[in-house]
């Protein structure tokens, strides 16, 4: 009975919905409408990161806490990672974003000056190139093995069981 009313009481306290959500809106419940946020991740790039509450802590069945002990914890779980992403991101999005743009940009400089105009110019000297090394195989290489192939001809090869 008084387990019953423990689990009843729990469920009054904090529903599915209210459970399953982030802990940013629990704090930010003073009256404002709920808006769908925009994707800030539209091609799923850090789909690795969306770590849970379940995904870290899961209480196997013959081992469950007091169901206030798992709410209280998911709270301060999702507290927590909210308070230190908010925090960390403040400090260091600014300047990580200079510094990315920095290497990004020097990355394309060199692509696109550097890089591809010789990778254009080995493209267009291989026809030439091409053309000097099949008559150079062609002078040396080739008869070499010509005439190796018509001395080989000649060999047989014959088994004898004893």
């Amino acid at each position: 009975m008084g387990l019953e009313k423990e689990k009843l009481d729990t469920s009054i306290i904090m529903d599915e919905d209210e459970f399953n959500r982030s802990i940013e809106p629990i704090l930010s419940k003073k009256g404002k409408v709920y808006t769908a946020e925009p994707d800030r991740d539209p091609n799923d790039i850090n789909a690795h990161l969306k770590v849970g509450f379940e995904d870290v802590i899961a209480e196997p069945i013959s081992a469950h806490s007091f169901d206030r002990v798992w709410i209280g914890s998911h709270a301060v779980f999702e507290l927590v990672k909210f308070i230190f992403y908010r925090l960390l991101s403040t400090l260091l999005a600014v300047p990580m974003a200079f510094i990315l743009g920095v290497v990004f940009g020097v990355l394309s400089c060199i692509h696109i000056w550097l890089v591809m105009p010789v990778i254009q110019s080995f493209l267009m000297l291989l026809p030439s190139i091409q053309v000097v090394w099949r008559s150079l195989t062609d002078m040396f290489i080739l008869p070499l093995f010509h005439s190796m192939g018509k001395i080989l001809s000649s060999v047989q090869v014959k088994t004898i069981e004893n």
